[in-house]
């Protein structure tokens, strides 16, 4: 059980295909345990959006029940992940003048820039969901980090703002409440994976994260210890499922489990083309197919995948300055050889990204790529402070990337006033 010191925090990462809970305690030495683990099929979701409230609830509640049990501890507030290709992230400027009598630069001051940078038009359906620092720049002298003490007459900021669709977010939150809790915040999918599965060496010498789930594949492309660029995708495993259904005539269970036991990315790597037997529908005779023949419908829509992964890194402008390479997290990073056919498409190193960082608990339950976001939610909310507390108007003692929190803590509230 946990003592008075630690504080808990849950992680809800609502998929397309499953829905994973994970509680987790965090101590005075932030030193992660993880608790409790929770997971249930998600129906009602379709590429990362709700479409069915009832059916979202149910395996919501499915999965934070099983983590309350593993844990013992009864969870109010959670940490919910948000993707789908409503997703855009926008760059945007702004510049404040320093008018205390000391020109000292304060958190309010950095508060009041990253205000002034979100005056940006929306489309009326569009809400800001995370508003990110790329740098900050004091009387010209640029590539700052943290301005807070430094001297100045004027500062500018440049910000990645991330933007969602109103009614998208408003149906979580309505699914979570609905389900009997509360919503401590809501983060971008790719942002919260970014935490559990990339160390900070990767992020200074520049990577991209690469999450393929069920729905959707998110992007995130990190350079100098930021985030550049996201980008949400509409392709992901489900449609690899979809596409061995339809090609070998299987029904959607069969085709899911011949993804899992025998499906390979790459077909150049194949070793032993062994012969499959796939149960006939209804009564009719059993059909053999080869693993070569499985592996060329996967690697076409893999492929495809990776594809438009490499017109997001282009678009971001950081192409040629990802030392790091490639991490794939995400149910995707499952079939076989992926990391191999990731770089002969986009050639850079990858790897499989597993969530690193964790002290004790269940590690070896979470030592997986399926649960890069849940455990990256319980992260998220460790680095911009216990969103679980109400959020107070004093900003002491404060860093910059609290600050980031309480603002989109503060973003919170749209879904309330609709």
């Amino acid at each position: 059980m946990t003592n008075e010191n630690e504080r808990i925090v849950v992680g809800l990462d609502i998929g397309t295909t499953k829905i994973c809970a994970v509680v987790a305690s965090i101590n005075d030495q932030d030193r992660i345990h993880i608790l409790g683990v929770g997971k249930a099929k998600s129906d009602g979701l379709n590429r990362g959006v709700v479409v069915n409230i009832d059916k979202t609830v149910n395996a919501i509640k499915t999965a934070v029940e099983q983590a309350q049990l593993a844990s013992g501890i009864e969870v109010n507030s959670v940490n919910v992940g948000i993707a789908g290709d409503h997703i855009r992230s926008i760059r945007s400027k702004g510049v404040i003048t320093i008018n205390n009598k000391d020109k000292e630069i304060t958190i309010k001051d950095v508060e009041r820039l990253l205000e002034d940078c979100q005056r940006i038009m929306l489309p009326p359906d569009q809400q800001i969901i995370h508003v990110i620092p790329q740098e900050f720049v004091v009387d010209g002298q640029d590539g700052i980090s943290d301005p807070v003490g430094m001297s100045g007459m004027r500062m500018e900021a440049e910000v990645h703002i991330i933007t969602g669709l109103v009614s998208a977010a408003k149906n979580l939150y309505r699914c979570v409440e609905r389900a009997g809790y509360e919503v401590a915040d809501i983060i971008l999918e790719p942002l919260a994976s970014s935490y559990a599965v990339l160390d900070d060496e990767e992020k200074e010498a520049g990577v991209v994260l690469v999450d393929i789930g069920g729905g959707t594949t998110d992007l995130a492309v990190f350079q100098d210890n930021t985030i550049r660029h996201t980008a949400v995708i509409a392709i992901a495993g489900k449609k690899v499922t979809d596409d061995i259904r339809v090609g070998l005539s299987v029904l959607d269970d069969q085709a899911e489990k011949l993804k899992h036991q025998y499906g390979e990315s790459f077909v150049d790597m194949i070793e032993d083309d062994e012969s499959i037997t796939i149960p006939g529908i209804a009564g009719r005779p059993p059909k053999e197919i080869t693993k070569s023949i499985l592996a060329k419908i996967i690697q076409a829509r893999m492929e495809e995948i990776m594809e438009i992964v490499a017109i997001e890194i282009k678009r971001s402008g950081y192409a040629d300055s990802l030392s790091a390479g490639i991490v794939i997290s995400g149910g995707g990073a499952l079939i076989k050889n992926v990391c191999p056919l990731a770089n002969e498409v986009l050639g850079m190193d990858a790897k499989i990204g597993r969530p690193l960082g964790l002290a004790g608990g269940l590690i070896e339950e979470v030592d997986s790529p399926i649960y890069a976001t849940s455990v990256g939610l319980v992260l998220h909310a460790l680095k911009t402070g216990d969103r679980n507390e109400p959020i107070t108007g004093s900003y002491k003692d404060k860093s910059v990337e609290a600050v980031i929190g309480t603002i989109t803590g503060r973003m919170k509230n749209w879904f309330k006033e609709l």
